[in-house]
């Protein structure tokens, strides 16, 4: 009877171990689930801009006057005293052929002169350079006996006939120069507020209290073709350079942020300047703003975002999905959850996105988390962005 119970026990000892035994080894063998971890988006074709932001400032603007400083015949009219214009429209469209033509050649003009100012400098300065060099020479040479005073002497008097002659013609290059800017500028005066169709442009938003333009009459320059009367109306101004100032007409938008305000909202281009201010070497430019913006004060500062150069459907993907080796851009996609390495080119860069002209096509999945981590054909797993 002892025997059996000694029997019993050991055999549910046994029991235990081997129950225990399994649990041990199922806890061994589950896996964890295979693959990177990344997240992914649909490659698609998109609108892109670039984004080109400068800071300006409110100021107020109850009443624009639009003249034209020149006398032309008024081919068509859009709008008439007491209506309600929108900043952007086509109030009355004028012959201005001529004018712009002379704008065309004084704006010619002035770019020529600025370049043959720049090109004759430049060449004065090289010869300059060559004589100072050759009188320094001499009187290293001199110091060893290789050289005589004469031939210094002649040397600095050759050197100085240089400077002399390049002052001389370089004042006269500048006068040239002023006096097409000058033109220009007065041109630029005289088309203010007019496309180069000859429409006149609403610079801002409200009534139009008077008109003056009449179809197939002349407009006088003394007078102003028509005025507009924006109540509690305000404007935008910035500067901007010189590689800007060809992307911006008037009409065309812009986003603008008034952080004191509180505001965002979007403005048009009423005027764009042609020529640049002296001291800044930047082009003003006014931008209307809505009457439903509030807030507004003259004198806050406003952050404006001009769009150019916009490409229509193309492939825009997030920036932060593109990495770099060296000059090498590229990007991983998942292909059956692996990860494929693709070299990319980039075209437009917008905000948090950028355009790729070769290497992507709409339809694949693109990995925008966990690329720093991958090289080609390693296997991937999907997850959302809560895992």
């Amino acid at each position: 009877m002892k025997h059996k119970r000694i029997s019993a026990a050991l055999l549910a000892m046994i029991l235990i171990l081997g129950l225990t035994a399994c649990g041990s080894s199922g806890e061994e063998t589950e896996e964890a689930p295979a693959g990177t971890a990344v997240q992914v988006t649909e490659v698609l074709s998109d609108t892109i801009s670039t984004e080109n932001k400068v800071s300006g400032k409110v100021a107020a603007d109850n009443e624009s006057t639009i003249m034209v400083a020149t006398s032309a015949k008024c081919t068509a009219v859009y709008a008439q005293a007491g209506d309600t214009v929108s900043a952007g429209d086509v109030i009355c469209t004028l012959d201005l052929g001529s004018t712009l033509a002379s704008y065309n050649a004084a704006n010619i003009g002035y770019n020529s002169a600025v370049q043959s100012y720049q090109d004759q400098a430049a060449v004065f300065d090289s010869q300059i350079s060559l004589y100072q060099k050759n009188v320094n020479d001499l009187k290293a040479l001199f110091e060893i006996g290789a050289a005589s005073q004469i031939e210094i002497d002649q040397a600095e008097l050759q050197l100085q006939s240089a400077i002399a002659t390049r002052n001389s013609t370089l004042a006269q290059l500048e006068a040239g120069m002023q006096s097409s800017k000058s033109s220009l500028e007065q041109l630029s005066t005289a088309l203010e507020n007019v496309d180069s169709a000859g429409n006149v442009i609403a610079p801002i938003s409200g009534t139009l209290v008077t008109m003056n333009a009449v179809e197939g009459s002349f407009t006088s320059n003394a007078m102003p073709v028509a005025v507009i009367d924006g109540a509690d109306q305000m404007k935008v101004t910035v500067s901007v350079s010189e590689a800007l100032i060809p992307k911006l007409s008037i009409g065309d938008s812009a986003d603008v942020s008034v952080s004191a305000a509180n505001e965002t909202f979007t403005a048009t281009i009423r005027s764009v300047e042609q020529a640049a201010n002296v001291q800044t070497k930047l082009y003003t430019v006014v931008l209307t703003v809505p009457s439903t913006a509030s807030g507004l004060l003259s004198g806050m500062f406003a952050d404006v975002t001009f769009h150019t150069d916009t490409s229509v459907g193309t492939i825009v993907v997030p920036t932060e999905a593109i990495l770099t080796s060296g000059e090498t851009q590229y990007v991983f996609v998942v292909e059956e959850n692996t990860a494929k390495y693709v070299e990319v080119t980039t075209g437009l860069t917008g905000n948090g996105v950028t355009e790729i002209t070769s290497g992507l096509t709409a339809g694949q999945q693109l990995v925008t988390v966990g690329q720093s981590y991958l090289k080609d054909g390693d296997a991937v797993r999907i997850v959302s962005g809560e895992d």
